[in-house]
């Protein structure tokens, strides 16, 4: 709770300064690309909360970090991950098509599939078998009850 408190703080004080009132601040030209600035911004700050809460049960429950060179020693099936198998990349690809629409830019929504197809390769040939080996019946169990994307 403590770490929502600060990540709550940090998105409605600095969100405000650089978010609301520069929406304000406008021309009328500028306003028509409002609505997707916002969401965009939405998903950017949704995509950070999920990175941080994924890296934050990394650390606390699974005694590691992301990096492959330093991986957790548990299995994490806690918070976002009852539910799917990889938040942590869905937390960088809202981040991702956040900043897409916050810019309207093509070239970062291509950059988005890009990310998301060497992901979806990276995980099933690489990441995945590692954590069977790691973790054996606990990993095969947990696959086979939390999909890998998309909750049930």
């Amino acid at each position: 709770m403590h770490a929502l408190r600060h990540l709550a703080a940090i998105v409605l004080l600095p969100g405000t300064v650089t978010v609301v009132v520069p929406a304000l601040l406008l021309s009328d030209a500028d306003l028509a690309r409002w609505p997707l600035a916002l969401l965009g911004a939405a998903l950017i700050a949704a995509g950070l909360g999920m990175i941080a809460w994924t890296v934050s049960l990394f650390a606390r429950v699974g005694r590691g970090t992301l990096a492959p060179w330093d991986p957790t020693s548990r299995l994490v099936v806690r918070g976002p991950y009852r539910h799917v198998r990889n938040p942590m990349i869905s937390g960088v690809l809202a981040v991702l098509l956040g900043e897409a629409a916050l810019f309207g830019s093509l070239a970062l929504l291509a950059w988005w599939a890009v990310v998301f197809g060497v992901n979806a390769v990276y995980f099933v040939l690489i990441e995945e078998p590692g954590l069977r080996e790691r973790f054996g019946a606990e990993y095969e169990e947990y696959a086979a009850r939390v999909p890998r994307w998309l909750p049930r």
